[in-house]
């Protein structure tokens, strides 16, 4: 691996909802600005663990998370944590594209307003243009700035979501499933732009695709039934993974 930094790192992580566990001593090296996948099938706890590195389990009453998550060794699963100023380091990108109800850029400088990021109109504009050109979105919307962003096809809707998650500059994105509601030409358009972005972020990608995963990610965790089974170069795992369960998984024979 060219790179051994490690960015996030969970150490016995556990996660309850309720009576029910979720993740059971989940320990994952997530390394800096490489994409990660984490494949498994549904409620196997992908999505689960990737909302604790954003502590998004916040917002649900009945959730206990312990254990540990440090971001560059600093511990994020503390009480007494800003939580705002956690998830300006994060983007999230969700499953289903969900712009909101506002102008393209409005959907951009949402963020930033909050954070305080632009001083003035021109800095505004500025982070406007660069997150969709970073999105690989400025082309098809320069000329429509004020327009819905709901007014976008699916896959543009998407790439306006990565905009406006890196346009508070994060240092992860954040990706829980952000294809499955594209089709293949969207698809692929988000595949080329994770690639690109992982030169400047660290990537966390839930997702359902095998094909997926070997395509975007340089390392890949899998999960099942809340405990993750192996995790190794995204090569080592589909080529010649080191457990039993994960060779069945990505096989086909469960899942």
């Amino acid at each position: 691996m060219k790179n051994n930094k490690i960015k996030i790192k969970s150490s016995n992580l556990n996660v309850h909802y309720g009576e029910k566990q979720a993740l059971f001593d989940v320990d994952l090296d997530i390394y800096d600005k490489e994409v990660t996948a984490l494949i498994g099938p549904s409620g196997c706890g992908k999505s689960t663990f990737i909302r604790c590195i954003n502590r998004m389990n916040d917002v649900i009453d009945i959730c206990k998370v312990e254990g540990s998550i440090t971001i560059d060794d600093e511990e994020i699963i503390d009480k007494n944590l800003d939580v705002v100023g956690l998830r300006e380091k994060i983007g999230m990108v969700f499953q289903k594209p969900n712009p909101f109800p506002k102008s393209i850029y409005d959907n951009i400088s949402y963020g930033p307003t909050i954070h305080g990021l632009a001083e003035n109109k021109t800095d505004m504009d500025e982070i406007v243009e660069n997150s969709l050109k970073k999105a690989a979105l400025w082309n098809e919307v320069k000329d429509r700035l004020n327009e819905a962003g709901t007014g976008l096809s699916g896959g543009q809707q998407q790439r306006l979501c990565i905009a406006r998650a890196i346009s508070v500059n994060p240092q992860v994105i954040l990706m829980d499933e952000p294809c499955s509601a594209l089709d293949p030409i969207a698809t692929a358009k988000i595949e080329e732009l994770i690639d690109e972005l992982k030169k400047s972020y660290t990537i966390v990608i839930v997702t359902h695709s095998m094909s997926q995963a070997v395509r975007v990610s340089q390392r890949t965790g899998f999960f099942h039934l809340g405990k993750i089974i192996e995790v190794d170069t995204t090569e080592k795992i589909f080529k010649n993974p080191g457990n039993k369960m994960t060779q069945d998984y990505i096989t086909g024979r469960f899942g």
